[in-house]
């Protein structure tokens, strides 16, 4: 790591696209769960709404798709095909159970800042087998600002009883990757269905590949 490593004193994670493996199975469906009513849902739109709220995701797609687009119906079907999904098998991120077992083991504390509901969040924490190990859990529900505004990794922080600036954090989407630089974190972007850029090199310390990467440098440092 870049920073004095007897300065880290705590991990966040993002949840969907960093520790599960989600995002390919959220796009799946809403193409498939679209087509069905009648509708496109372009690769574009889908990507605009990675790391955003449902009602911030409804919004875009309501905008884009016009009042004819029944929403409605189309949330409860493809959320039932993401439940239906994730109640057979919650797939995780390559290096994910390695990588909190070694904060374990390091005795470094961890929490989840996902802007998902924590319904879901504790679902899927849950059925993949990682939950026990993190300390706190922020979730969309407890926040009144969602990323990119800092609020959901400062609340993170302040679950954790450590100082923002002690935090590494660890995100997949460039409005994630705002909110942790915004809440004066140490980041890491780790790409999942979005691509790194000029600005989130700008707000990182690295982007990896996977968390196999990420262990590397633990044990290097």
């Amino acid at each position: 790591m870049p920073f004095n490593p007897e300065d880290l004193h705590a991990v966040v994670f993002d949840m969907d696209g960093v520790l599960i493996d989600s995002e390919t199975l959220y796009k799946k469906h809403a193409h498939e769960t679209a087509k069905e009513l009648g509708f496109v849902i372009s690769d574009e739109l889908h990507l605009s709404t990675v790391g955003l709220t449902g009602p911030m995701g409804e919004a875009l797609v309501r905008a884009e798709l016009g009042d004819e687009f029944p929403f409605e119906e189309f949330d409860h079907i493809w959320r039932g095909k993401v439940a239906a999904a994730m109640m057979d098998h919650v797939p995780l991120k390559p290096g994910v159970r390695e990588i909190l077992t070694l904060l374990d083991t390091l005795e470094i504390p961890t929490a989840v800042a996902t802007s998902s509901t924590r319904e879901a969040a504790e679902h899927h924490l849950t059925r993949a087998d990682i939950l026990q190990h993190f300390s706190a859990l922020v979730t969309g529900d407890d926040v009144e600002n969602s990323k990119p505004h800092p609020e959901p990794f400062l609340l993170a922080a302040e679950k954790l009883e450590v100082d923002p600036e002690n935090c590494l954090a660890f995100e997949d989407s460039h409005n994630g990757i705002r909110s942790a630089h915004g809440a004066g974190m140490q980041a890491i972007m780790v790409p999942d269905m979005l691509a790194s850029n000029e600005e989130m090199e700008a707000l990182t310390i690295a982007v990896m590949k996977d968390m196999f990467e990420a262990i590397k440098r633990f044990e290097q440092g």
